[in-house]
């Protein structure tokens, strides 16, 4: 029995609108803060644009973790 390949993924799921899929894993996520909001953007394996909002905490334990960058507008 052959084990399937696992991509490294950064542990942030998204909702693909192209393909239309939930849990997408999201590669190279960066964090933003928008009026007060927590934006992880990044992209999927086929290289379409993802975005996920989060609340602070989720947001905060991603990058801790190193699953994420900080963006712009963090204090």
């Amino acid at each position: 029995m052959a084990k399937a390949k696992k991509e490294e993924t950064s542990g942030i799921t998204a909702y693909s609108v192209k393909t239309k899929t939930k849990n997408v894993p999201m590669i190279d996520p960066v964090i933003d803060v928008k009026s007060g909001r927590y934006i992880a953007t990044g992209k999927d394996s086929e290289g379409n644009k993802m975005a996920a909002i989060m609340g602070k905490a989720t947001a905060e334990e991603h990058i801790k973790k190193g699953n994420a960058k900080k963006g712009s507008g963090w204090e």
